[in-house]
C-alpha cells in the first residue's frame, strides 16, 4: 500500500514521502494562485478550485484559503467557505450541500502521537471530518479530526468541536457543547 493510500485511510503514514511532498507542493502553488486574484474573478478561481477540489456544484471560497492537498475535500452543492480559512486534509473532509462555513475556521484531519517517544519517530496518521447539509458554522471554529456534524445544525462562533454534533441542534463554546435543539 503506498503511502497515499495509507494517508487517506487514517494509517499510520510517512508524511515525508515524495510523492505526497510534490502534492502538496502542487495544492500550496494552486492556493497561492487562488489567494493572489481579485475576488471578482469568480469564475477563474472556481475553475481554479476545481483542479484541486471534488465538488457536486457552486461553491464559494473567499481568500485565503489553505489547504494540505485538496483531493480529500468534498463539497455539496451551495457550500460558502469564507475568508482565511485552513482544512488540513489528509483524510476526507466532506460537507454537505447548502452549508456555511465561518471566516478564519480550522478543519483538522492530521494527528500525530501522543506519547512523546511516538512523536519522535514522526509518527502521523488522520481521521476524517463530516459535516451535514445546511450547516452553518460560525467564524474561527476550530474541528477537530473525527468530528461529524449532523444536518441543519449551527455551531456558534470560537467554538472548539471536540466532539460529534447530532442534527437540528445549536452548539457553541470550549469545548462546544449542545446549547438546544434547533427547530
Amino acid at each position: 500500500m503506498s503511502e497515499k493510500e495509507k494517508m487517506i485511510r487514517g494509517e499510520v503514514y510517512n508524511a515525508a514521502d515524495p510523492k505526497l511532498v510534490l502534492e502538496r507542493a502542487k495544492a500550496n502553488r494552486i492556493c497561492a494562485r487562488y489567494n493572489k486574484k481579485a475576488l471578482n474573478e469568480i469564475n477563474m478561481r472556481s475553475r481554479r478550485m476545481r483542479k484541486l477540489l471534488h465538488t457536486e456544484g457552486n461553491f464559494w471560497i473567499k481568500p485565503p484559503f489553505y489547504c494540505d492537498y485538496g483531493y480529500n475535500i468534498y463539497l455539496g452543492k451551495n457550500v460558502l467557505i469564507n475568508y482565511d480559512c485552513v482544512f488540513l486534509d489528509v483524510c476526507p473532509i466532506k460537507i454537505g450541500e447548502h452549508t456555511l462555513i465561518g471566516p478564519g475556521t480550522h478543519i483538522y484531519t492530521a494527528m500525530h502521537a501522543l506519547d512523546a517517544k511516538e512523536r519522535e519517530q514522526d509518527v502521523e496518521f488522520g481521521k476524517p471530518v463530516t459535516i451535514g447539509r445546511n450547516v452553518w458554522i460560525g467564524g474561527h471554529c476550530t474541528i477537530l479530526p473525527g468530528i461529524t456534524i449532523g444536518d441543519n445544525t449551527v455551531i456558534g462562533a470560537g467554538s472548539v468541536v471536540t466532539k460529534n454534533m447530532p442534527a437540528n441542534v445549536i452548539a457553541a463554546g470550549n469545548p462546544c457543547r449542545i446549547i438546544r435543539e434547533n427547530k
